[in-house]
């Protein structure tokens, strides 16, 4: 993967000329209403992309020509426009709205502000939240920020306790584009497999970015794929880096969670997060360099009290007494002899101990033997049910991201900038999966008497450079990047063991992992024609991409199965016999929690894409704008699509505005859902299966009658209204939508070999006893509003007041289930698409969802941040359909509460709280609590299960 993430991007097709003698420097210092210095003022010249933003003191300095228009800009003031007459222009901003915010996403026209914007956007102030917020990283603030998002901490599925997944509006995680700076932003390496909200997608981790090196962060709430490509079904999501300059801001957060719930810790989920951010100038045309460093840990938590089911049989009880009195445990299970001798000591019931008595054989004794003897055992051991309990919370994390965003003026006719941004990250995880209790053949007693709890470690690398220059050829803004983003996931599993090795297994190995890259070339192209109607923007460019994904092999040890012999299993070889335990059970292969991965899982799966697109924006009178866009995309795998967006924003009076849009879309299936296959243990309702997730393209897929995928593909509609009252500090928008898709990929339910012999030797070549497959399977509708209002007020000489109200009420339903003709004959529907996975389409998360933010200043000094967050109900992800179970978990009010006191312009110092009542979920129906093991529900999540969290924060900021 290495070779390709050095690039070198050659621009010989442009030619620099000196800058016009007309140009002029232009500084001036920004203030607020109550004369305080605005840093980060956003500072554009209008009608193009050229810009700066504010120092610590509010001043600014741009090289622009005479007589433009600058326009000024930031979160939670009014947007101002001024003349450019002379070489200095103060401007004192007074309190507004974030829509206000000029926004760089859903337009190709660089002046549009949010509240002005023909479809919605959300602009968040990351550096002013990141303050305030008791959330560290970008998934938790926009959790809580930004309605339409969701993602929340999982628990106990493999990689995906690593990388939580994210989504808009309740579709999938890979329905929504991330983009940094305007840019693609690759995917991960993981694709969620396990029993989770997003199950069978591969998202975008958002939280490999830094906080602290974010200026804000926009979010399209609407669909975009004719404008930026495959992905943006549900929306965009862009990110745009600091460009500060000599500042250095250090910030030091630290809490842990306190819950008065009686579980184990009272205090656990300790968190540390270290950040510097700081920036250079380059020349005197606005050039800069900004690097963040950042490093972060995350604590483990558990919310498991008592493991309430079996874990000995009769028969552990005799190993016990075996184990003490230095017994080979393996030569037991097959010596009638000493069974009965050892069972005399065991302290057995004297009925079972008579029929042990009287056993003539092991058969006899399995009978006699196979029954529940825990609360006995436990006595004579000396152990309790809570030693046997699993971690079931948050894993435990550990990373660290530097970040750099760079752009250096090159002069010249067209004022051409070099630019560049990127970032290298790590992250190590340590979670734990389900325990491997004695009485089980997954546990050898004679490597753990009492069992094992196995943990996954993953290694997590993350690295992406994007290299561009942009400027003027004559009247027309050009844009030429190349982007490269790689992100490699691995796995060593710990205190684990193969059991069909007995007891010459290991207790750890390399379990392999996976990789991706991307790399995306673009060239876009715009010019704003001043002159033409009110207004007339056209854009249109071209995209190259290419894609590799990776499937790395683990050791033999991690993924292989054993025969009595220390051989490799072979199933076509009757002298090769698989061992067994006691009960006659078969050993499992494989490292336990997550088999890895075998020579013949590896895949180097390559493809490519290319696109062109037109993007249009006129405005025919100061009133009314339209908008149209077309994007063809061609991939080398499954073909080309054309797309179309078309949008409108009437502005009735200078208070109200109509806006509306309706877009066609696209998602090609990664190369993930296309190429993945392992094996892995899966509970299925409480039942561990051995399930092997196999490529559309196996043996296995032609003999089931699995079709190979195709894109997905959508029509959305958008209308709503914004407003905005200048008298009353007031902004909102109201936006309703209808998304359409077609084709949707998922992950099947799994399938049996059914008595099928081929089947059967297929299943058992890859250690797996099901198979499951990603499918088009579904078509779905989705349909919601969003409320967005924001408010300011001035309540006394040193008194303002920040306002911000958000919901959003969604509802996902399946409309139509694609089930191949083959599959519905053998009356394998419900197999293809089961209950549990059209839950986790349409009620895993909430579908309503609700935030209201109140920011208080006191002078220059104190801060006092409030947020009431609601997160609404959702229904467990469950193939249980009995009656009398409870399946709903209720809507819960979640309160935040923070206050910040600067003890001067260098230091400010923050203490609050995320979850300040302890507020916990619903608790699980006990028929989806698999015995004690999971309180609240694992599959369905609305705003975790850690309880209350306590922080501390500390600002720095030298000039």
């Amino acid at each position: 993967m290495q070779r390709n993430f050095t690039i070198t991007v050659l621009f010989s097709c442009f030619i620099l000329f000196v800058g016009y003698a007309q140009d002029i420097q232009v500084s001036g210092t920004v203030i607020d209403d109550q004369s305080t210095p605005l840093p980060g003022v956003s500072v554009q010249v209008e009608g193009t992309d050229k810009g700066t933003i504010t120092d610590f003191d509010g001043n600014y300095s741009i090289e622009v020509t005479s007589g433009v228009n600058l326009v000024f800009s930031f979160v939670g003031f009014e947007t101002q426009t001024l003349r450019v007459t002379g070489p200095v222009l103060n401007v004192t901003m007074t309190s507004g709205v974030a829509l206000d915010q000029v926004v760089l996403i859903g337009t190709r026209n660089p002046s549009r502000t949010a509240v002005n914007s023909a479809v919605p956007v959300d602009v968040l102030s990351v550096s002013e939240i990141a303050e305030s917020s008791p959330q560290i990283t970008v998934t938790e603030i926009l959790n809580y920020a930004a309605p339409s998002f969701s993602s929340n901490p999982q628990t106990i599925s493999d990689g995906t306790d690593h990388i939580a997944p994210a989504s808009l509006r309740g579709l999938g995680p890979d329905q929504v584009l991330v983009l940094i700076n305007g840019k693609r932003r690759h995917k991960t390496a993981l694709v969620n497999t396990n029993g989770t909200f997003g199950r069978g997608s591969v998202g975008t981790d958002l939280s490999a970015i830094p906080t602290n090196a974010i200026e804000r962060i926009e979010i399209l709430r609407d669909g975009a794929a004719a404008q930026y490509g495959s992905d943006a079904i549900a929306g965009v999501i862009n990110i745009v880096l600091k460009k500060a300059t000599n500042q250095l801001a250090i910030d030091m957060t630290t809490g842990a969670n306190f819950t008065s719930e009686n579980y184990d810790d009272s205090v656990d989920g300790e968190k540390i997060n270290i950040g510097a951010n700081y920036g250079l100038p380059i020349g005197e045309k606005g050039g800069f360099v900004n690097f963040t460093g950042n490093f972060n840990f995350r604590g483990a938590t558990n919310r498991m009290r008592s493991f309430s089911g079996q874990i000995f049989t009769g028969y552990n009880s005799i190993e016990r007494v075996a184990n003490n009195d230095g017994f080979d445990l393996l030569d037991l299970q097959t010596d009638v002899d000493a069974i009965k001798d050892y069972a005399q000591s065991a302290g057995l019931p004297a009925d079972v101990l008579a029929q042990v008595n009287a056993a003539n054989s092991i058969p006899d004794l399995r009978t006699a033997l196979n029954y529940d003897n825990t609360d006995t055992e436990l006595g004579f051991r000396g152990l309790d049910r809570s030693d046997f309990n699993m971690r079931v919370g948050n894993s435990q994390l550990r990373g660290g991201q530097f970040f750099g965003n760079l752009e250096i003026p090159l002069g010249g006719e067209g004022d051409f900038k070099l630019y560049s941004f990127g970032g290298l990250g790590f992250k190590n995880g340590n979670a734990a999966g389900f325990y491997r209790l004695p009485f089980q053949s997954r546990n050898v007693t004679s490597v753990y008497l009492n069992g094992f709890l196995p943990e996954i470690n993953s290694n997590i690398k993350d690295k992406a450079v994007a290299v561009g220059i942009r400027g003027k050829v004559g009247e027309w803004n050009v844009d030429l990047s190349n982007n490269t983003g790689i992100n490699e996931f691995t796995y060593r599993i710990s205190n684990s063991l193969n059991a069909s090795l007995l007891n010459s297994t290991p207790f750890e190995a390399d379990a392999g992992g996976y990789s991706y890259q991307e790399n995306t070339s673009n060239l876009d192209v715009s010019r704003f024609y001043e002159n033409i109607m009110s207004g007339l923007s056209i854009a249109f460019g071209a995209e190259y991409r290419v894609e590799n994904y990776d499937i790395i092999p683990g050791k033999e040890v991690s993924y292989a199965r054993y025969d009595t012999q220390g051989n490799v299993y072979d199933p076509t070889d009757p002298n090769s016999v698989v061992p067994v335990d006691f009960f006659g059970s078969g050993r499992p292969g494989g490292i336990q929690v997550f088999p890895g991965f075998a020579p013949n899982n590896v895949v180097d799966a390559y493809r490519n894409s290319v696109a062109g697109y037109l993007d249009v924006e006129a405005d025919f009178t100061d009133t009314f704008r339209m908008t149209g866009a077309l994007r063809y995309e061609n991939f080398s795998d499954f073909g080309g699509t054309l797309n179309f967006k078309s949008s409108f924003l009437w502005k009735l009076n200078e208070t109200f505005n109509l806006r509306g849009s309706v877009q066609s879309g696209f998602r090609a299936p990664s190369l993930h859902q296309i190429y993945y296959n392992s094996t892995s243990t899966l509970f299925v309702d409480g039942v561990p299966q051995e399930v092997g997730i196999f490529s559309n393209t196996s043996r296995v897929a032609r003999v089931l009658n699995i079709a190979e995928l195709k894109e997905e593909t959508s029509l959305g509609y958008t209308a709503g209204f914004t407003a905005k009252v200048p008298d009353a500090n007031l902004s909102f928008t109201v936006d309703g939508y209808l998304i359409n898709i077609d084709d949707r990929v998922v992950l099947t339910g799994q399938f049996g070999p059914n008595g099928d012999p081929e089947l059967q030797r297929l299943f058992s070549q890859a250690n797996a006893t099901q198979a499951a497959f990603f499918v088009n399977s579904v078509d779905t509708q989705t349909s919601g509003i969003d409320f967005v209002a924001d408010h300011s007020a001035n309540l006394g000489t040193d008194l303002r007041l920040k306002n911000t109200l958000s919901f959003t009420l969604s509802k996902t339903t399946i409309e139509n289930i694609n089930i191949p003709g083959p599959v519905r004959d053998a009356d394998l529907a419900e197999t293809y698409f089961d209950r549990t996975s059209e839950l986790y389409i349409e009620a895993a998360v909430p579908r309503t969802k609700g935030s209201l933010t109140n920011s208080l200043f006191v002078g220059d000094k104190w801060n006092v941040f409030l947020r009431n967050t609601y997160f609404g109900e959702v229904e467990e992800a469950t193939n249980n359909v009995e009656p009398n179970i409870d399946r709903i978990y209720s809507g819960k009010i979640v309160t935040d509460l923070s206050a910040s006191y600067r003890f001067s312009k260098a230091l400010k110092f923050t203490v609050g709280a995320n979850n300040l009542l302890d507020v916990y979920p619903d608790m699980a129906d006990p028929a989806f609590q698999s015995d004690g093991r999971f309180l609240y529900s694992r599959r369905s999540t609305q705003f975790g299960i850690d309880g209350r969290y306590l922080f501390a924060r500390m600002n720095i900021v030298l000039d």
